[in-house]
């Protein structure tokens, strides 16, 4: 639809946003005080009711004692190493500590591998370990920890994984115990499951295990690639794409605080998408982001400076036109004695010999009597000019018609000077000729045009309707090629398009010395021009240095102002909001919408510069994990991988109806605003009609983790799983027991 045939208005321009929020740092927490208290307790209850219980997670690990109602600890899997030279010792900073010093935040190191929840950095994970027995008040007195120790691992750990760290408890700690779980499944026990589906969508990854009969089938399991570091790193680019010279620099931190504070799940992606950025509630769907910033400070003056500095400027230039019309009183007085001076030199020249006339006007500076008369007729028409405009008044020029005398005597009549002389009379008729038809030709194009005007006026009261469909006819034909211009120029600015290349081409046969040649169409002379980056520098060169196209796009400009202009005024159907200038408003523009929102810009404020609107990303960052090929992930998303499960793995009938009984969500990513109704729905639409299905989330879907080992670590399970330090010495790392129904120890 062309823009005339809009009849929308205008919409009002929105309300102020109601709320923007801060951008979230790394903040110091200060001092973590050891707690010996837990230590003592353990002692107190022995070893057989009491352990350490570490989540090992990729985005944070979390420690505590068995008998603890929650973690006492939660600090991020990184450390880092500082060199002070003043005191020339070394520090090692752990957790959060290592948003302390400056130098460390910038050389931290996390334990995990990226994206992935596997130990990659073993020295950062003792590093980690030390810190956790350090706060946990372990005395260490015998040079070990004393205590058990229950820890979680990911799905499928790798046995060399396991094996380093069974290691390192054992041998650095002397652990009397060491047992391993799953943390999704110590969240599903804690919350009361025996027989249903688990989907864990934590910080690396998103794993689909079946459960039966509190026994994990690991060889049903299966793993999405995606998770909240992932979805992190997803917003992180979206954001330098989307403000690519933001003035603030985007870190990885912050995206996950934006990915947690904004983001919900779309309960219909696809048509929530298709209309989100319409202006209809566009300001509470639109999240504003504040980067810190420095406005510049305007000095606000009061009523008494501001009138005491217009008295002042006032002041000023009254003495400056003071100055000016003393300047210009002396200039016509100098001016007058030089015109006096002159005209007495005219008169001697009249009764003096050549040579004295010759003397007299070298001393002048002049050449000869004829510049001597031009220039007494400037400076008395100068002066006649100043006169009149200091009284007030207008000056006339006097239109004097220019002789040319000499034209008619012959050359051999005249001197050398006069031959001169004749030469520039010749020249100046030239001059005055030409500007005669340049005249007469301006008034006849003027007559033209009021001819045109009167033809246009009589024809419009003549047929009205007629002469109105004619003009929209033109309207739209302008319209069309100002967008036909505009998608050739984004053409030639891709230099794989076939406008771009075509152009190329025509730079190369224009270049070559046998353009036309048979030879060269046969391909026997092939071009290389082209093939080089710098053969492009000279393309893009070529077409800078085109001044045509900007003078076309202003002709284009012109006649679309004077059409609209004439619609405005007699067509009472086109209105302003009809104008391409008002089809244009940043308030009908989708671009402006999805970077700005609903509100207006200027550039010029430090504030809305370091501002980014989250709109779009809120729904496409949590999406990925039920379509991840919105990210370019080469998998499928949850709902086919459980479909896929209860479908084609399970084949028991009994089995699968009590899978679908007990879907339960656990992990942070899983914390997504309406994440379980979504699943929910989707899993309805791939399941046969009236199938049972109930789908939970866990109490604290980041915690339950650490409190179901917590619970498991006193009951019998645990120490079937545990492996104990004799065990580990005589058979070695690699040793491991399985302890139904959900863990496996080592």
């Amino acid at each position: 639809m062309v823009p005339s045939s809009t009849t929308q208005s205008r919409p009002a321009s929105p309300k102020p946003p109601s709320r923007i929020w801060n951008v979230q740092e790394q903040t110091i927490h200060g001092y973590v005080e050891p707690q010996p208290d837990g230590y003592l307790e353990s002692v107190r209850r022995g070893l057989e009711k009491s352990a350490i219980v570490i989540d090992n997670g990729s985005s944070a690990t979390r420690a505590g004692w068995s008998f603890d109602k929650t973690p006492r600890l939660t600090i991020p899997p990184t450390s880092a190493r500082s060199r002070d030279r003043k005191y020339n010792k070394t520090y090692t900073f752990v957790g959060k500590d290592v948003n302390v010093d400056t130098n460390a935040r910038s050389s931290s190191k996390c334990a995990f591998e990226t994206g992935s929840g596997l130990v990659s950095n073993w020295d950062v994970m003792e590093n980690i370990m030390d810190y956790i027995f350090l706060k946990l008040g372990v005395d260490g007195a015998d040079g070990g920890v004393g205590r058990p120790i229950v820890m979680t691992e990911p799905v499928a750990n790798f046995a060399y994984t396991r094996k380093v760290m069974t290691e390192i408890i054992f041998e650095c700690y002397s652990a009397p115990s060491l047992a391993y779980g799953i943390d999704s499944l110590f969240s599903f026990n804690y919350n009361q499951g025996e027989t249903g589906l688990v989907i864990s969508s934590s910080n690396s990854s998103t794993h689909v295990i079946p459960v039966v009969n509190s026994r994990g089938l690991l060889s049903q399991a299966t793993r999405l690639n995606w998770g909240g570091s992932q979805s992190a790193d997803y917003l992180l680019k979206l954001l330098q794409l989307k403000y690519p010279n933001f003035q603030s620099k985007f870190s990885s931190s912050q995206a996950e605080d934006m990915v947690r504070e904004h983001c919900y799940l779309s309960q219909d992606y696809q048509q929530e998408l298709s209309g989100y950025l319409e202006s209809t509630g566009l300001e509470d769907r639109d999240h504003i982001v504040q980067y810190p910033f420095t406005e510049q400070v305007v000095v606000q003056k009061s009523e008494e400076e501001l009138t005491r500095i217009a008295e002042k400027r006032k002041e000023s230039g009254r003495r400056l036109q003071e100055q000016a019309a003393k300047a210009r009183l002396e200039k016509l007085i100098r001016k007058e004695r030089e015109l006096e001076n002159l005209k007495e030199i005219h008169q001697k020249i009249q009764s003096e010999n050549k040579k004295e006339t010759r003397r007299l006007l070298d001393e002048n500076n002049l050449k000869d009597e004829a510049q001597l008369e031009k220039v007494l007729k400037e400076l008395d028409k100068s002066i006649r000019k100043a006169r009149t405009k200091d009284v007030g008044g207008e000056f006339e020029e006097e239109d004097e018609t220019p002789t040319f005398p000499l034209l008619d005597i012959p050359d051999d009549q005249l001197d050398e000077a006069g031959i001169k002389q004749k030469r520039h009379q010749r020249l100046m008729k030239s001059n005055v000729e030409a500007r005669a038809r340049a005249k007469a030709e301006k008034e006849r194009v003027k007559a033209e045009k009021a001819e045109e005007e009167r033809l246009d006026q009589e024809r419009r009261e003549k047929d009205l309707e007629g002469w109105l469909g004619e003009r929209r006819a033109a309207r739209i034909e302008i319209l069309q090629k100002i967008k036909d211009r505009q998608r050739l120029k984004a053409d030639l600015g891709n230099r794989k398009s076939l406008a771009s290349q075509n152009r190329m081409k025509t730079l190369a046969d224009l270049a070559s010395d046998r353009p036309n040649s048979k030879k060269r169409r046969r391909g026997g002379d092939e071009d290389t021009f082209g093939a080089n980056d710098d053969d492009w520098g000279v393309y893009r060169a070529v077409a800078a240095g085109d001044q045509s196209d900007d003078d076309e796009d202003e002709e284009l400009s012109k006649g679309l102002k004077l059409l609209e202009a004439q619609l405005l005024q007699h067509d009472p159907d086109f209105t302003l909001q009809n104008t391409l200038e008002a089809q244009s408003d940043w308030r009908k523009s989708l671009m402006h919408a999805f970077l700005r929102g609903p509100w207006p810009y200027d550039a010029e404020s430090q504030r809305e510069s370091h501002q980014i609107h989250l709109n779009v990303e809120r729904i496409r960052v949590p999406e990925v994990v039920f379509q991840p090929s919105i990210a370019g992930l080469d998998q499928a998303g949850i709902v086919e991988i459980a479909f896929d499960i209860l479908s084609q793995r399970i084949s028991n009938e009994s089995q699968r109806s009590n899978l679908l009984k007990d879907i339960f969500l656990t992990g942070g990513n899983t914390m997504f605003q309406g994440f379980d109704d979504r699943l929910r729905s989707e899993l309805r639409a791939v399941l046969p009609a009236g199938a049972p299905l109930r789908v939970r989330t866990a109490k604290d879907a980041i915690l339950d983790a650490w409190k179901g080992a917590a619970k498991w670590a006193g009951g019998s399970s645990w120490k079937a799983a545990a492996v104990t330090r004799e065990e580990y010495l005589e058979k070695g790392s690699e040793y491991m027991k399985v302890a139904f129904p959900f863990f496996i120890g080592f």
